[in-house]
């Protein structure tokens, strides 16, 4: 999937850009020097939902496409809004390493019959693509945990044609642990079905 941003040459003060919607940003890579533009917030804010960081953005500036990855977005703390976008520009061909997110399907035989807890301990991996194979999400099925035993791990996902995983084959991905008793239930509050821990990946730094 590749998706098209219209782009204009940023000359004016981030208040300016603000007054007309538009977002600052910049576009760079090895091989091109910085651009400095500017991009409409809302079409920005609907392309990231669905490309995220993995999926090839075409910038359109002038009539000129060009084609990059959303390297890093700079969030205002209160509203959320992206305040500032680096786009990358890439070397098509040349494969990119990039975290791309994780998404659990499926259901857990051990949550369901033995009430146990679904603990997600990753919530992406590295992989290594081209550019145009660079999937924007990865599912687990854990229909596979029937047993407080059982463990979904790095080596047990299954990836898109061109794409490697870079992350540990041993790390584990998900498993569920036995149902805790009242007093802990009630002393952690809240649903216990799933448990997320922040590790390897952006919950982490959206915590901090």
């Amino acid at each position: 999937m590749t998706l098209t941003l219209e782009a204009v040459t940023r000359t004016e003060k981030r208040e300016d850009l603000q007054a007309k919607a538009l977002v600052p940003a910049v576009m760079y890579g090895p091989k091109s020097e910085p651009v400095e533009i500017a991009i409409p917030k809302m079409a920005f804010i609907k392309a990231f939902k669905e490309a995220g960081e993995t999926t090839v953005v075409t910038l359109d500036l002038g009539g000129t496409k060009t084609d990059t990855l959303i390297h890093d977005i700079q969030f205002h703390p209160v509203s959320g809004d992206p305040m500032h976008i680096d786009f990358y520009v890439f070397d098509k061909d040349a494969k990119q390493e990039v975290e791309v997110p994780l998404e659990f399907i499926g259901e857990a035989p051990a949550v369901k019959s033995l009430g146990g807890i679904l603990v997600k301990v990753m919530h992406e991996v590295t992989v290594l693509a081209l550019p145009k194979d660079l999937p924007n999400k990865i599912e687990v099925d854990i229909s596979s945990l029937a047993t407080f035993e059982d463990q979904i791990k790095v080596s047990d996902i299954k990836v898109p044609t061109g794409v490697l995983l870079e992350t540990e084959e041993d790390e584990v991905v998900a498993l569920v642990e036995e149902p805790r008793d009242e007093d802990e239930e009630e002393t952690e509050g809240g649903d216990v079905t799933t448990v997320e821990i922040e590790k390897k990946g952006k919950k982490e730094e959206e915590t901090e």
